[in-house]
């Protein structure tokens, strides 16, 4: 298997809101980048995210004009998942589905070199599931990149039962390389972070759709009793209502009744209300 001094090329798979975050902390780290989505206008708009978030590093001095230009030269979109047949390391950001997940692992596994690693970004699916539709499952991973990836320092290596044990230390020290901190979970249903988030997220919902107190004061409470950045509102637009929904339910799935999904998270992304990429979630946005 390939060492950290192997990888100068990563491949992403997504070029949504993490995909363009991973492949923007790659690119600043000094690798090169082929992100794909299945569409132009999904490309085109991964790059143009990229740019807006280079920009906003520039004017806060966090990186100099020639760093983001640079970090900018190294990315190169396309629709194409055989422009990645020559990456390095390949990381999957797409749609929180399993069989699509699989789908495109085995696609990858075809296309890629058979000693490249293959890590997924999801959230709440089973990375052993995932491996399962390769054959390489021992070089297949969990790297759960935190939202918004440019901003949010920690990375979550999952360990599928066929992973092994080389493949995640090379996880975690790539993570490092992109300047995050890691630590690792065993493949259960949510990992550490989602499995203990998801149910503040939905007793949040929950105490909003049964008259405890307004949105702002759910989020106000949260934020001042507990230290946190975001209330469990906020937060739940910020990440997507249909995202915060599909994960719920792989863990009630999972784990059962005590995931259940509050009927306002089902009734928000029926409306089609999904937060702050739609406009309007909880709350309203420019």
């Amino acid at each position: 298997m390939r060492g950290l001094a192997d990888i100068e090329t990563i491949g992403v798979v997504g070029a949504g809101t993490m995909g363009s975050g991973i492949a923007q902390v790659a690119a600043t780290a000094g690798y090169d980048v082929v992100m794909r989505d299945v569409e132009p206008a999904f490309v085109e708009r991964g790059v143009s995210t990229i740019d807006d978030s280079l920009d906003r590093l520039v004017r806060s001095e966090k990186l100099t004009d020639d760093e983001a230009d640079a970090a900018r030269e190294r990315v190169t979109g396309t629709t194409d998942l055989g422009d990645l047949a020559d990456a390095d390391y390949v990381v999957e950001a797409i749609v929180e589905d399993l069989d699509v997940k699989r789908a495109v692992f085995a696609e990858l596994d075809g296309l890629v070199d058979p000693e490249v690693p293959l890590a997924t970004n999801t959230s709440t699916l089973s990375i052993t599931a995932i491996a399962g539709a390769t054959e390489r499952a021992p070089l297949v991973v969990g790297l759960h990149f935190m939202n918004p990836v440019p901003v949010m320092t920690g990375v979550e290596v999952v360990v599928g039962e066929a992973t092994a044990d080389e493949t995640a230390a090379l996880a975690h020290e790539l993570a490092e390389a992109l300047g995050k901190t890691t630590w690792e979970s065993d493949d259960k249903p949510g990992f550490v972070v989602n499995r203990v988030l998801i149910p503040w997220l939905n007793e949040g919902i929950r105490a909003l759709d049964e008259g405890v107190a307004t949105k702002e004061d759910i989020d106000r409470g949260l934020k001042l009793g507990t230290n946190v950045p975001m209330g469990p509102l906020e937060l739940a637009d910020h990440v997507g209502l249909d995202v915060c929904l599909a994960a719920t339910e792989t863990l009630h799935e999972n784990l059962g009744d005590r995931y259940a999904p509050a009927y306002l998270l089902r009734r928000k992304v029926a409306a089609g209300h999904l937060g702050k990429k739609t406009g309007r979630g909880f709350y309203e946005y420019d």
